[in-house]
């Protein structure tokens, strides 16, 4: 298949991104991939296998997105470096992807304009980024509610996407909140 059929066919289904990185996908995330939500909540158990699709959601937006800025955010800078580094290895089995421009422990630059950032979850100190893409908030029930409210501004000027995951951790904060909002 040519580079332009590979694609279009990513295009039309980004779990494809999965299987030419050497991964086969559960149906949950798969199906996760295909999603064009602008906000998700990943409650899972540990070891499911939600850190591994969200990078390659993270990856797949960078790739077919020329420009997109994609930035990673965890409770700790520990945490989003190890995101981005799922994130990496599959950009590296990614034979036909953009070229790297600049890379450092914790962000990558694309040839075709796409920034992947790791950040720490501290609100303070990830302010400054704009029309961001994609935010992937791994372990959203750990981070503090004002992490939140530093990462909506990021998203309103691009329409972008939040996806939140985590494993349970009590009844607080705005995860819980967004996750129980339909009950009552």
């Amino acid at each position: 298949m040519t580079a332009m059929g590979k694609d279009l066919a990513r295009a039309l289904d980004p779990a494809l991104t999965a299987a030419d990185c050497g991964l086969r996908l559960d149906q949950w995330q798969a199906e996760l991939m295909r999603s064009t939500a602008p906000r998700v909540l990943l409650l899972c158990a540990r070891q499911t296998g939600k850190s591994t699709v969200s990078a390659l959601i993270a990856l797949a937006t960078a790739v077919m997105q020329a420009g997109a800025l994609v930035l990673l955010v965890s409770p700790s800078q520990r945490q989003s470096g190890e995101l981005f580094r799922t994130v990496m290895r599959h950009l590296r089995a990614l034979s036909d992807a953009p070229g790297i421009t600049a890379e450092s422990a914790l962000r990558v630059e694309l040839a075709n304009g796409s920034r992947i950032v790791a950040l720490p979850g501290d609100e303070r100190t990830i302010r400054g980024f704009a029309g961001a893409t994609l935010v992937v908030l791994d372990e959203a029930a750990r981070v503090e509610d004002e992490l939140l409210a530093a990462v909506r501004p990021m998203l309103a000027t691009s329409a972008g996407r939040l996806i939140a995951l985590s494993t349970p951790f009590g009844k607080r904060g705005f995860f819980y909140e967004a996750r129980h909002a339909d009950e009552s």
